[in-house]
């Protein structure tokens, strides 16, 4: 009971720390969304100053009042906040916050989602086959997917559309899918089925080949030393199969720390790839942060990274769950 007591005020205490920075970091960055707004009003109206209650009315909107204090304004941010009303976008006004990052998070769940699965999956069953071939001719994919993974994101995006888009002409350059051929608008259809998979495989590609080699080496690695344990020695003095003993013995208790990171890492899926997103222009999170940050968009920001800090404290509390669950050395020494 202490344990979980422990844990559940860790996490409150997290929770209110990174609401609270979230709060306050977009109003020390430089700029006045309200200001944002007001200019792109005037522009549109032909540049006609707009009344004293119009101007008070996007004040209030953005939270953001003259007459309004540091703390109030806190104050109002987590009263909306929990009434799930994330406030209204000044770089795409009237869209709401909510309705933004409804509209983006579907593309990065996907895209990122599976291409972590994927990535995991290849690197797990990898890194066993590596560690139980040790020595052999195999253990040359560990510096080659190593080097992979040191490779930036941007380069290795740029080299991919370079080839597989400018000159092989095999698969779009831009997009989550094909804008031309569905100018309406996302569809539930096969063929828009077809073009958001085609659109997604350079960038999933990206991200599979930089993070495969993490997976890989922490696995083999594991797999090394769980070949030195007694168990294994006993399980091969007793003549079990070869195959036996690397799938039932020594993976699956290598593969326990590396599950443990596959769950902070599907925290981290909403983030989704920043610099991949931009480079391939996907409508994701990452675009949509990016977006934000250059318009100075305080809601905007806010509502990405407190979805950020929810999901990646969620994955934190579900692995802590389990591995209370799975190893009570844990219980005890929390």
């Amino acid at each position: 009971m202490r344990f979980w007591t422990r844990r559940v005020v860790f996490y409150v205490i997290t929770l209110w720390a990174a609401v609270s920075l979230n709060f306050l970091l977009p109003r020390m960055m430089p700029g006045d969304p309200a200001a944002i707004m007001i200019g792109k009003l005037r522009r549109a109206s032909g540049g006609r100053p707009l009344s004293e209650a119009t101007i008070t009315s996007i004040h209030a909107l953005l939270g953001t009042g003259k007459d309004t204090s540091l703390w109030d304004q806190y104050l109002v941010y987590w009263g909306r906040m929990l009434q799930g009303d994330l406030g209204v976008s000044s770089t795409r006004y009237p869209a709401s916050v909510g309705d933004l990052i409804a509209d983006a998070l579907p593309w990065t769940v996907t895209l990122v989602g599976t291409a972590t699965v994927i990535s995991f999956v290849i690197g797990i069953v990898s890194g066993a086959w590596v560690g139980w071939r040790r020595g052999t001719w195999v253990d040359q994919l560990v510096p080659v997917t190593t080097f992979l993974q040191s490779v930036p994101y941007f380069w290795l995006a740029l080299v991919l559309v370079a080839v597989f888009s400018v000159q092989l002409g095999l698969l779009p350059i831009f997009g989550g899918y094909g804008v031309f051929e569905y100018p309406a608008g996302p569809e539930w259809s096969l063929g828009f089925i077809g073009s958001v998979v085609v659109h997604a495989l350079l960038p999933a590609t990206t991200i599979v080949i930089s993070s495969v080699g993490g997976w890989l080496l922490g696995m083999r690695n594991m797999m090394v030393q769980e070949m030195a344990e007694d168990y294994v020695l006993t399980a091969e003095a007793k003549g079990l199969r070869p195959s036996r003993i690397r799938r039932a013995y020594a993976a699956r208790n290598a593969a326990i720390p590396s599950l443990a990171g596959f769950g902070i890492a599907l925290g981290f899926v909403v983030a989704g790839s920043i610099v991949t997103e931009q480079v391939f222009s996907y409508p994701g999170i990452g675009k949509l942060m990016i977006q934000a940050v250059q318009g100075l968009d305080y809601a905007l920001m806010q509502g990405v990274f407190l979805v950020i800090t929810l999901t990646v404290l969620a994955a934190n509390v579900l692995v802590d769950l389990l591995y209370g669950f799975i190893d009570p050395r844990v219980r005890r020494n929390g």
